[in-house]
């Protein structure tokens, strides 16, 4: 068994509504809480981190498991969405939404179609950090699945 380890330096010098820093490999940001939850909204934010970790993990999932199959592609974007519901001052992370975008190459057949359909579905159970979250975050995929003109 492979065991992968990460670090994580983390500053934070005040209170509740001051700036910290975080430094783990080729990351160094600012961190402090978001103007939405009352912050000052300098850098990056914690909800901002965990929708980025698992919008990479997807979208890089999803790539290779593209590459394994075969499956040209002309691009592959998406955009994500997080939802954090505030009630009675307890904070939930309650769903991540994926919306990736893949374009085939003009020779895709119906079958690719589906195969990217269904690579889409599947790399969001098979992500590290979408297991992770399982049971706590709610993930949503609307794919959209075109080819190239």
């Amino acid at each position: 068994m492979a065991e992968h380890r990460f670090h994580l330096k983390a500053n934070w010098p005040g209170l509740r509504n001051d700036v910290g820093e975080i430094e783990a490999g080729n990351l160094k940001t600012k961190v402090s809480i978001p103007p939405e939850m009352d912050g000052p909204g300098v850098g990056t934010n914690p909800d901002e981190m965990l929708l980025g970790a698992a919008a990479t993990c997807y979208i890089i999932t999803l790539a290779a498991m593209m590459e394994r199959r075969g499956l040209e592609k002309v691009s592959l974007t998406m955009e994500s969405e997080g939802i954090v519901d505030v009630t009675k001052g307890v904070i939930t992370y309650k769903k991540i939404i994926h919306r990736p975008h893949i374009v085939l190459t003009t020779s895709a057949s119906e079958k690719d179609i589906e195969m990217a359909h269904r690579l889409a579905k599947k790399a969001e159970t098979s992500c590290m950090i979408s297991r992770a979250v399982q049971g706590n975050v709610e993930i949503e995929l609307e794919e959209t699945v075109e080819v190239a003109k």
